[in-house]
């Protein structure tokens, strides 16, 4: 009997072990990108503003640069830019009912880009398919992974946009005035 108890502590800490070393891997999406940081941003503001991405009711809400806090305090990391956009046509239905308002946290979306050590650019989603269907939420989160995709799709004989410097708290289609999404 001792054995079996034995056993079964020992496979639920390797079950854990498990967990917690593949959540990062699980919960987030990396994705290599061939463009440079701002280059890779502004590609994927652009896509965001496409004709179908708005008419999913997509807009940008935001660019931050994190790093610029980190050089004001006298710090220095690597480039990293934070793309925030939002679509009222997934957010609003679930800003509506009680049981999933908590998912505000989540809004808008946020799309990171950034360069690591080895000297490449990458891209940084949270993996939103996952994410509906652990709440239970997964109608709309399968819609924005879906959108995400697009996102992240560059055409290489598209010339690189401008980066659009939008600043945080506008569009989602609330406007500044509205706080965004």
């Amino acid at each position: 009997m001792l054995k079996v108890i034995t056993g079964f502590f020992i496979a639920i800490i390797l079950v854990a072990v498990v967990a917690l070393t593949s959540a990062q891997a699980l919960m987030f999406n990396i994705t290599p990108s061939p463009y440079g940081v701002e280059e890779t941003a502004a590609r994927i503001q652009a896509n965001i503003q496409k004709p179908n991405m708005k008419a999913n009711g997509w807009s940008l809400s935001g660019l931050r640069d994190p790093g610029k806090a980190v050089a004001a305090a006298g710090g220095n990391v690597m480039p990293v830019l934070l793309i925030e956009a939002c679509s009222t046509k997934y957010s609003g239905p679930l800003l509506k009912a009680d049981d999933t308002r908590i998912f505000s946290i989540l809004m808008p979306c946020t799309i990171t880009v950034f360069k690591n050590d080895d000297g490449k650019t990458y891209i940084g989603t949270m993996n939103a398919g996952l994410m509906g269907k652990l709440f239970g939420v997964s109608d709309i989160m399968d819609k924005v992974a879906a959108d995400q995709k697009v996102f992240l799709s560059f055409d290489p004989d598209e010339a690189a946009p401008p980066l659009i410097k939008v600043q945080p708290g506008g569009g989602g289609g609330g406007g500044a005035a509205g706080g965004g999404c």
